[in-house]
């Protein structure tokens, strides 16, 4: 059987997994509209591009009250059966491929570490790190009433129209179905004014209008990294897994940019420093430091980063071209610009740069 991916994420001190392929983008949280009927497991729903998706809480799922939620938790958007739900995570760690050898079959019924095992299709151990992969096809156990909440939330959305953004939002907060109590009641009571203008605003951001809605399925995946004060894009179908560099071998009369290899769970990867490329200062590279492992063509490196912040779908009538600024030696490797939380996010051509950029990566050194 091929290896498996599985994005990985905590909830409070837990590790878990849910299959890869399933998961369309990640986000941080918005302010959501509760509810609180007794035969649902999801604390909420909001509008992604004019669809209500239902957030689950997996405290709820596995019968315990969610605790307090944070800004800076964040959403998993997954496919399941048709719909688009949402996953409440408190971290987003790094995507893992996973071969049968390292996950164990979990127990039918019963709890590990306070966890329902129902709800597990397996539990992998890396490097003494027990992870726990979720089973998606149980992650709803009620499915009628989850639909005809969906339904029903749907049509009352669309009964809103008009121009108003701002207004319309706040209209639909009041259907009375979800009208009280509360998000901030019930999940965030300690969130600041401030806090609750960014929880809000978030909201409005990932509403659409139907107009947009027409090029959705058209967004361009990105995951998006820090590296020194700069924010990149990278194609996220290039992207095998975000992952710590806990080792590293040097690689003796190797060029510059070629940092040293690292073993990623029995496969050597050849870590790749892409700054001088992108005329970005040179710093040292250390145990300890992130990377993003991709693979272009037959070519597989590790590229070192500063920080792995999220996955975006942004649409390609956002990124545009390159400043006068901005036309230096590297633009060739550029494929243009966009806006990512208030800062310009520079969308990498990724393939241009292994295979035209002067960097060696998988020849004999």
């Amino acid at each position: 059987m091929e290896n498996q991916k599985y994005l990985t994420f905590r909830i409070h001190n837990l590790h878990y997994g849910i299959e890869a392929a399933l998961v369309e983008e990640i986000f941080p949280i918005p302010e959501l509209i509760p509810v609180v009927e007794a035969s649902t497991d999801i604390i909420g729903i909001f509008n992604l591009r004019t669809q209500i998706v239902p957030v689950i809480h997996l405290d709820w799922l596995q019968g315990y009250p969610p605790k307090v939620c944070y800004l800076n938790d964040y959403i998993i958007i997954l496919r399941w059966e048709g719909l688009q739900i949402g996953i409440l995570v408190h971290k987003v760690n790094e995507m893992l491929e996973l071969d049968d050898e390292v996950i164990e079959t979990a127990p039918s019924d019963g709890f590990i570490c306070d966890i329902n095992t129902t709800f597990l299709s397996g539990i992998a151990n890396i490097d003494s790190e027990t992870i726990f992969l979720l089973d998606s096809k149980k992650l709803v156990r009620q499915p009628d009433i989850l639909v005809t909440l969906i339904w029903d939330a749907q049509s009352q959305l669309e009964m809103i129209t008009g121009d108003d953004q701002q207004q319309n939002y706040h209209e639909y907060q009041q259907i009375d179905e979800f009208q009280t109590p509360n998000f901030y009641d019930l999940f965030c009571p300690h969130a600041t004014p401030e806090e609750r203008v960014i929880f809000r605003q978030r909201a409005l951001d990932l509403r659409q209008s139907l107009q947009d809605l027409e090029v959705a399925n058209k967004l361009m995946p990105l995951a998006v990294i820090g590296i020194g004060d700069e924010y990149y894009g990278l194609d996220l179908e290039l992207v095998q897994e975000f992952t710590d560099i806990d080792n590293l071998t040097p690689i003796p009369c190797c060029p510059n940019h070629i940092i040293g290899n690292m073993n990623l769970r029995g496969e050597i990867v050849t870590l790749v420093d892409i700054r001088n490329v992108l005329n970005l200062p040179i710093t040292p590279i250390k145990v300890g430091s992130k990377a993003v492992v991709v693979q272009v063509d037959d070519i597989v490196a590790g590229l070192p980063v500063d920080k792995v912040l999220e996955v975006v779908n942004l649409n390609p009538a956002e990124i545009k071209p390159l400043p006068t600024i901005k036309l230096t030696g590297d633009a060739q490797y550029l494929q243009g610009i966009a806006f990512f939380q208030e800062k310009m996010l520079i969308v990498l051509d990724l393939p241009k740069i292994l295979t035209q950029g002067g960097l060696v990566v998988n020849e004999q050194i």
